[in-house]
């Protein structure tokens, strides 16, 4: 029985990873902790974890900054960052803080499975896009170091995360619902977004999205 940890503020997007992984019988996750200031809080009490499911967009501290102090107080313990973030940056330093895997929040339970006992094993998964972007990185060390386009935009991580619902074709209320706010306030993070990218539609905004790396 491996025993694994669900790092992630969004309780939604929790209980999806959770369902996937009661599939399951080899599983058992020994606790949850919504930002990476809760997970180093509970491991102080309990670090018998074989592996951390590991969000990266969290308050007080994200997933990439709790992933190199995990490393460094429990270096035994392997790390898979689960996002629905793929852009280089996020990866490049998720790598960096000592990340063992990358993988979409999209992923299916099989192949989140695989993943989990591939990186146990001492291998290191990631999701198809991941690898892809992830050989581009090293082939052009020099994009390292360069601002993020996100940061470029100014987008927040909450507009970066509305968009990335809109490129899926969700609406408003689903989004709204999937991120626990009223369809209202979806709305002005999409007015944002249309003026921080300066476009004048969804599609437009997703295609911009996509050419940037924003999504």
């Amino acid at each position: 029985m491996k025993k694994l940890v669900i790092v992630d503020d969004n309780t939604f997007l929790m209980k999806s990873v959770q369902e996937k992984l009661s599939f399951f019988d080899d599983f058992k996750v020994q606790f949850t902790a919504v930002n990476g200031q809760d997970l180093l809080q509970k491991l102080d009490k309990n670090h018998n974890v074989d592996l951390i499911l590991m969000d990266i967009e969290m308050p007080k501290m994200n997933g990439i900054e709790a992933t190199d102090m995990v490393k460094n107080r429990f270096p035994n313990i392997k790390i898979i960052m689960l996002t629905v973030f793929d852009n280089d940056e996020n990866i490049f330093k998720s790598i960096k803080a000592g990340a063992d895997g990358y993988l979409l929040k999209e992923v299916n339970p099989k192949d989140l499975q695989q993943g989990i006992l591939e990186t146990l094993n001492g291998g290191a998964t990631m999701t198809p896009s991941i690898a892809m972007k992830t050989l581009k990185l090293f082939r052009n060390p020099m994009t390292f170091e360069t601002v993020s386009e996100t940061e470029a935009y100014n987008l927040t991580p909450r507009e970066t995360e509305v968009l990335e619902q809109l490129s899926k074709g969700l609406k408003y209320n689903t989004i709204a619902d999937n991120l626990f706010l009223s369809a209202g306030t979806i709305r002005k993070h999409v007015e944002n977004i249309y003026t921080k990218l300066q476009v004048h539609n969804k599609l437009e905004a997703i295609q911009k999205a996509r050419n940037n790396n924003l999504i």
